[in-house]
């Protein structure tokens, strides 16, 4: 697609999705797309945020807006990061790589996932700007530490734990299309396939995509190492090994799939230096609390001691500005980067985070806020009527804390 054609139709990040189902193979695109067991976590991600709302005060005047925020004694451009997302270079060639550039020209953080395309090392080699790595606890602890050698010794700032995947959750969309890394394409998924021809162009000498963090002299192969991945988490992972974690990492810490305020309290005692709020979005286990709808309490459990990020269903400028007024420092964002990556690479991923920036700008102004230090809880108003704060979820938040 030429770029003029993509960009006259990318007018906002369910428009990128829309390009991204059109661009992939079907398989490949629900791969990304799809979340577990009925998917309804996934679609409350979303549709939590629409509870919402935002009440301005335009007369404050806005003349120019700090969307800036800062992170771990860095400030950032933008308080949208990139999440981890495993596999991004099946939708483009070292597709880790052109995200990583565009979060680094747009002034933001991009999350390595243990699960790149792209090696720790080859990252840090051709990429200018901040970068985190995520990784996993292992039953391996000597895998564990590896990783986390082999990413400060990279130059990673932080390093972000994945705490939500003891065992991987079941994507039934992915059991429906014989989805397998990489695609093997049956003959029902021929013609889904043949229809993507951009994809398949692009992606043609690339037979080699595999788990590159995992690869070895005698395991290199996507289909035995994703075996052996399979067999290295470890569902009895505990708090001392946080803190064993904790030991031997020098920079920031953070917890990724925290939900309830016990654990976020938790994590301020054990010397975590910040946790995201996430549910995986939706890809582990289903029937668990939106994103947005568990990020009160969590804020409240941690007291401002250390920083709270949240992912999952932040599809708007507008999302990022709801999650902010409820306590967030910063929103990471996993399908939309992915995407854009699908239709366009690192302009699409650039793209997607422009689209971030102009919402954002646009909802401060018209909300009298000239940035994002000047939001708060007095911003948002629930649906229906009542001031934020007042709902049943903060009251249960709230009890869940007490109860703590």
């Amino acid at each position: 697609m030429a770029a003029e054609r993509w960009r006259r139709k990318a007018h906002s990040v369910a428009d990128l999705r829309r390009l991204a189902r059109r661009a992939l193979p079907r398989m490949v695109f629900d791969f990304c797309d799809g979340g577990a067991g009925d998917e309804r976590t996934l679609r409350r991600n979303e549709a939590a945020f629409a509870e919402i709302e935002l009440l301005p005060e335009p007369l404050n005047g806005t003349t120019g807006r700090d969307l800036s925020v800062e992170l771990f004694g860095r400030r950032l451009a933008l308080p949208v990061l990139l999440g981890p997302t495993g596999m991004a270079g099946m939708l483009w060639p070292e597709g880790e790589l052109a995200a990583a550039r565009a979060a680094a020209a747009a002034g933001t953080v991009y999350v390595m996932s243990h699960g790149s395309t792209v090696a720790i090392e080859d990252l840090a080699e051709r990429h200018v700007g901040p970068r985190w790595f995520q990784t996993f606890m292992y039953r391996d602890r000597g895998l564990t530490r590896a990783m986390a050698e082999r990413a400060a010794a990279s130059g990673y700032q932080a390093l972000v734990l994945t705490v939500d995947n003891q065992v991987l959750g079941v994507r039934e969309r992915d059991l429906r299309n014989g989805f397998t890394i990489p695609p093997r394409i049956g003959p029902g998924g021929a013609l889904d396939v043949l229809r993507s021809v951009s994809w398949l162009w692009r992606m043609r000498r690339r037979r080699d995509v595999t788990f590159a963090n995992y690869a070895s002299g005698e395991r290199r192969d996507i289909l035995s190492l994703g075996a052996y991945i399979g067999t290295l988490l470890d569902p009895g992972a505990s708090w001392r090994d946080v803190e064993w974690l904790r030991g031997l990492w020098a920079g920031p810490l953070l917890l990724k799939g925290v939900l309830h305020p016990t654990e976020a309290r938790r994590a301020v005692a054990t010397g975590v230096d910040g946790v995201i709020v996430s549910n995986h979005g939706g890809r582990q286990l289903d029937d668990v609390p939106a994103a947005i709808e568990a990020l009160p309490g969590v804020v409240a459990a941690v007291d401002g001691q250390i920083p709270v990020l949240i992912d999952g269903g932040i599809r708007r400028g507008a999302d990022v500005v709801k999650a902010l007024a409820l306590g967030a420092r910063a929103c990471l964002i996993g399908r939309p980067h992915l995407w854009g990556l699908a239709v366009a690479g690192e302009a699409g991923v650039a793209r997607v985070l422009e689209i971030y920036r102009d919402e954002l700008d646009r909802v401060l102004a018209l909300g009298g806020w000239d940035g994002i230090a000047a939001v708060g809880r007095g911003a948002l108003w629930r649906r229906g009527g009542s001031p934020f704060g007042d709902g049943v979820r903060e009251a249960r938040g709230a009890a869940l804390v007490r109860a703590s």
